[in-house]
Order: structure tokens, then C-alpha cells, then sequence
């Protein structure tokens, strides 16, 4: 058994969904991206053969669900060949882009090649807070990209993270989505890692923001019925209850970043102990299976109190551990969001912090950039030490 606690070699299932992280280059620089913060280092991509190589493996291995991701999957100048791939081995394929980019002729091609499913993000519901956002002018090459999806017969989910900026603009962000015909719409309030972290002061909306847009969202989902789905999600810091991270640790998601490090969720390189198993070295049945890494939280033997005995163990699986980390420099302890969990205090200081009028609004965003991800490559490592005097990085 590994010091996790969990015995490589039990047969741990299949996983169902894969993330292809095609590249970490984007030309939008988001202030809440999941990207890591030392991406710039990510310099040696996978090449087209090895992204078909791993792509064949994972789907042996049965995985069913695909996403290209990034960045900006776009980037790259093989994507009509990874898709073409995707679906001879019989993947539903789902695009996760900025769409910038992109145009009438690439989505014909991709469409052509076997690409099933478009998710399109925007920053907010017009172009100056849009592009203040996302640190450059984007907004009206998004909205002519989202029709052309809808005009070319693809499904679309439209994207929006949520956070203090643009949580007002609920209203108009959801008429925007309904006049470009958005199949699903995801409002997504910011999950604090990565870059999001760095800039948590400045992202943490109020408590009455929230209940604001979940009200206005509701009042949607019923006129929309039939026509939009509308999904609300809300931070952990402000549910008292922790999400279960890609539903268990190692049961049903396997990421690839662009080096080709293999990882069990998106933030799973900022933590310390086992290194990254890399598609380069190994396969991913092996990867899945057998590697340090993807045993290190599985199940539930790995679970400090009050995890261990709680009931609500295999509903929320402990809850995330790279934010479990970053609040506490240890991996292995219940997620502070929980309101269970001894340091819960951090998670209601920063909450209560954001209720404070006027705080954070002036606060300014530190934007995803090679500069900046070059000058914080030490931080993604680094927890946060006192609740009462860190806010920001």
C-alpha cells in the first residue's frame, strides 16, 4: 500500500470522461483561469502522434466523453486531425473554447472532421467588462462565433464564470444568451485555484450578490423551459459543503496536460508528493491503474477526521484536494469549505471579508500571462498560511 492509504492494483473501473489539454497558450489572459500558474514552462507539447497515441489508449481504457481544452485548443493546427480520431474511435467530442480564433471555415472543418459539441465562454454581458476581464478586445468576435455555431447546426453551451465584476450583469447575460440561441447555459461562480486564487480579493462576490442571480437565474429556467437549460452553480466557500472532486479522486476522470503529464483533476500539479506519471513514459492503463498518483486518494481509506466517520463520506469523497491544499498546506485534510472541517474559519473570514462594502471593489486584477506566470512559478506551491492576513498574492 501506498502512504495514501490506497493498494495499487485493485481495479479501480474505467474512467468515462477525458480532458485532452491540448496547450496551455491562450490569447486571453482571464483572471480567474484553472490553468496552472507556472504554465509558461510548459513549452515541450505532445505531438499530433502522441496526442492519437493516448487518445487510443484512453478510449481503450473506456473512456466514452472528450474534451479539447487548453488555453485555447485552437492553437493548435492539428485539432481537425485529433478530432477526425475521435470520432473513428467512436468519442462524443466537445469543444472548450474562447472562440478566438476561430471562424466559419475552421468550424466547417471541424464539424467535417467528426466534432460534436461546441462550449463557448464569454466574460460578461458587454465588451468593456468583457475585455477588461479577459485583458484584451474579444467580445463582438465571440458573439459573431456563438451564431455562427448556432448556424452550423452544433449544440452549444455558452459559458459564463461568475464573480463580483459581473454578477450584476445576470440579466443581461442570460438575454444574451437567449438571443444567440444558446442550447445550455452554464453560470459558473468562480472556484477558488489557480489564478482565481491569486486574485480571490477581488473575485469574491457578496452573499447578496449570489442570492440575487440564483433568483434571477430561477425566474429564467421557468421562462426558458423547454428551450435553454440553465444551470447555477454555486462557489464551495459559500455552501457550507464541499463539491465531490470529479466525483471521487481516480473513479471517472483522467486529464492529459500538454507535456503529457498525467493528471486526476485539473489543479492536481500544484500539489506536493508523487510526481506527475507522463503518458511519455507510461500507458495510461498503467497510469490509471497502478501509479502513485491515481491511488493517492481513492476510496476512502486515505481520510483524516472528520471525513472518516462522516456519512456524507462517499457523497462529497472528503471534497477537493488541491483546495483542501491551498487552505491549508495539507492535501489530506477535510476541504475547509466543509463547514465540518476545523479550519472551516478560513473559508468564513474570506466570505465575511467580501460582505464588507466597498472592500474588494476596487482591487486590481492580475491577469494570466507568460510575465506574471513566469514571476509566480513558485506560488501555484504555496498554501495559504493565515486566514487573518491572506487575501491575495
Amino acid at each position: 500500500m501506498n502512504a495514501a492509504g490506497s493498494a495499487p492494483g485493485n481495479d479501480p473501473g474505467s474512467p468515462l470522461w477525458f480532458l485532452a489539454e491540448l496547450t496551455y497558450r491562450c490569447p486571453l489572459q482571464c483572471a480567474y483561469c484553472s490553468n496552472p500558474l507556472d504554465f509558461a514552462r510548459y513549452r515541450e507539447e505532445l505531438t499530433t502522434d502522441e496526442w492519437l497515441r493516448v487518445l487510443r489508449e484512453v478510449r481503450q481504457l473506456g473512456a466514452v466523453q472528450l474534451g479539447f481544452s487548453g488555453g485555447e485548443p485552437l492553437v493548435r493546427k492539428d485539432l481537425e486531425i485529433l478530432v477526425a480520431e475521435a470520432r473513428k474511435l467512436g468519442f462524443y467530442s466537445n469543444l472548450i473554447t474562447s472562440g478566438v480564433g476561430l471562424d466559419g471555415d475552421r468550424l466547417a472543418a471541424l464539424k467535417e472532421a467528426g466534432l460534436d459539441h461546441v462550449q463557448i465562454s464569454f466574460q460578461a454581458a458587454t465588451a468593456e467588462l468583457s475585455d477588461d476581464v479577459a485583458g484584451r478586445a474579444q467580445f463582438a468576435h465571440k458573439e459573431a462565433m456563438a451564431r455562427e455555431i448556432r448556424r452550423q447546426g452544433y449544440p452549444m453551451v455558452l459559458n459564463v464564470v461568475l464573480h463580483r465584476r459581473n454578477l450584476d450583469q445576470i440579466e443581461e447575460i442570460l438575454q444574451m444568451a437567449a438571443d444567440l440561441g444558446a442550447d445550455y447555459v452554464e453560470l459558473a461562480n468562480t472556484q477558488y485555484h489557480g489564478w482565481a486564487y491569486l486574485n480571490r480579493t477581488a473575485l469574491m462576490p457578496s452573499r447578496r450578490q449570489l442570492l440575487h442571480a440564483e433568483e434571477v437565474a430561477n425566474r429564467w429556467r421557468k421562462r426558458m423551459e423547454g428551450r435553454m437549460k440553465i444551470y447555477f452553480i454555486w462557489s464551495d466557500y459559500y455552501e457550507g459543503r464541499p463539491k465531490p472532486c470529479m466525483n471521487g479522486w481516480g473513479t471517472t476522470f483522467i486529464g492529459v496536460a500538454p507535456d503529457g503529464s498525467a493528471i486526476p483533476c485539473h489543479g492536481a500539479a500544484m500539489l506536493p508528493g508523487p510526481a506527475l506519471p507522463s503518458v511519455r513514459e507510461h500507458g495510461l492503463d498503467w497510469i490509471w491503474r497502478e501509479s502513485e498518483l491515481f491511488n493517492r486518494f481513492r476510496g476512502t481509506e486515505w481520510m483524516q477526521e472528520p471525513c472518516r466517520s462522516c456519512p456524507e463520506r462517499g457523497k462529497d469523497f472528503g471534497g477537493c484536494r488541491c483546495q483542501a491544499y491551498l487552505l491549508s498546506g495539507d492535501a489530506a485534510v477535510t476541504d475547509p469549505t466543509c463547514s465540518l472541517s476545523p479550519l472551516h474559519e478560513r473559508v468564513r473570514h474570506a466570505v465575511e471579508r467580501a460582505d464588507l462594502p466597498g472592500a474588494p471593489a476596487e482591487q486590481p486584477l492580475l491577469l494570466r500571462n507568460a510575465r506574471h506566470s513566469r514571476q509566480l512559478s513558485e506560488a501555484e506551491n504555496s498554501p495559504e498560511p493565515d486566514p487573518a492576513t491572506t487575501e491575495q498574492r
